[in-house]
């Protein structure tokens, strides 16, 4: 697959995999197991808990049977997206879920300005083209919503891109920086939020949908 058009800047060959197989027999086993350690989970609760606005409609993308959302705070709607239907029907967070390989089709099966915040958990180096993607989160996001992309040194090798496997952490937070701008998000920011000397280390990268246009002014 050559590299996304909104990325030019790219190595053709940075969004191939080693095992470039069909992700869906990939994924066809369910997983029940985290991909983070206990301390990262807990780094990134407690990050979602002042982030993710209590009573709001969210998105977890690219989930599976757990969110790592707090458990004392209630959420209006959580709507999981993942590979496994197994995996998101074992998942006591989520109120909907859908089953789609967003490397096939990256167009998300919602409604515009809908949702007030989104998270992927460590999935985000499995994604082919991952601009449109996120442009499409875009979509679906209501202006001014947060995205959390939250990533760890753990992956599938054979199915991370292959830019993402050439990158250390540092290198990895700047890729996803790049892909949260070009897909048109703002306040983009990232942190680490363990370091890994004690658990797993844990990065997250931060975006917000632009906010409405004052009313009465039209959008370019």
């Amino acid at each position: 697959m050559p590299a996304s058009s909104r990325l030019p800047e790219l190595p053709a060959n940075a969004f191939l995999k080693v095992d470039p197989g069909d992700d869906a027999e990939f994924y066809e086993q369910a997983r029940l197991v985290t991909h983070i350690d206990d301390g990262a989970i807990a780094a990134l609760t407690g990050f979602y808990r002042r982030i993710l606005p209590p009573g709001g409609a969210l998105l977890d993308l690219m989930s599976s049977w757990v969110s790592h959302l707090p458990d004392d705070v209630a959420y209006g709607e959580v709507i999981g997206h993942g590979m496994n239907a197994e995996e998101l029907a074992a998942n006591p967070r989520l109120t909907r879920a859908f089953v789609q390989d967003l490397n096939r089709d990256p167009v998300l099966p919602l409604a515009d300005a809908g949702l007030d915040a989104a998270m992927i958990c460590v999935g985000v180096q499995y994604l082919q083209d991952p601009v449109a993607v996120l442009a499409d989160v875009a979509r679906v996001l209501k202006p001014g919503a947060p995205l959390a992309i939250s990533f760890s040194n753990r992956c599938f090798p054979t199915k991370a891109v292959a830019i993402w496997r050439a990158l250390d952490g540092h290198g990895q937070a700047r890729l996803v920086s790049l892909y949260l701008e070009r897909a048109g998000f703002v306040d983009v920011e990232a942190r680490r939020l363990t370091d890994g000397m004690t658990c797993d280390p844990l990065t997250v990268v931060t975006g917000r949908t632009p906010p409405a246009a004052p009313n009465g002014d039209a959008e370019d």
